[in-house]
């Protein structure tokens, strides 16, 4: 199984659990899809785009779940993330994790999370 990852605020997530759908985070309506990243990319995606920000989780997201709305595609350097162009389906949602910051302001992932 191929999980993606969304980072968003726990206000966000408790909307998105309300509506029964993740419609997006602001950035995500302005550019037109979701921003995903792989296992890999997380913890940059979180260093870059969300430095120091506390009240996040970490949903993981069933790939496969999505359908043919998820498109891998070039972005920092060339690698390839994923991005959703649809509203994210709550059915393909695996788990939700708190990603809280440690003492040194460093988003803490769960382990076995590369």
């Amino acid at each position: 199984m191929s999980i993606v990852y969304k980072i968003c605020s726990r206000t966000q997530w408790r909307d998105a659990e309300r509506a029964g759908r993740f419609t997006g985070a602001a950035v995500d309506l302005a550019d037109g899809y979701i921003h995903f990243s792989t296992a890999d990319q997380a913890r940059e995606t979180a260093a870059k785009h969300f430095a120091g920000q506390d009240d996040l989780v970490l949903v993981a997201v069933d790939a496969a779940g999505l359908g043919d709305q998820l498109k891998w595609e070039a972005s920092r350097g060339g690698a390839l993330f994923p991005h959703l162009y649809g509203d994210l389906p709550l059915s393909a949602v695996l788990k939700v994790t708190a990603l809280p910051l440690d003492d040194h302001g460093h988003h803490v992932f769960p382990e076995g999370l590369s």
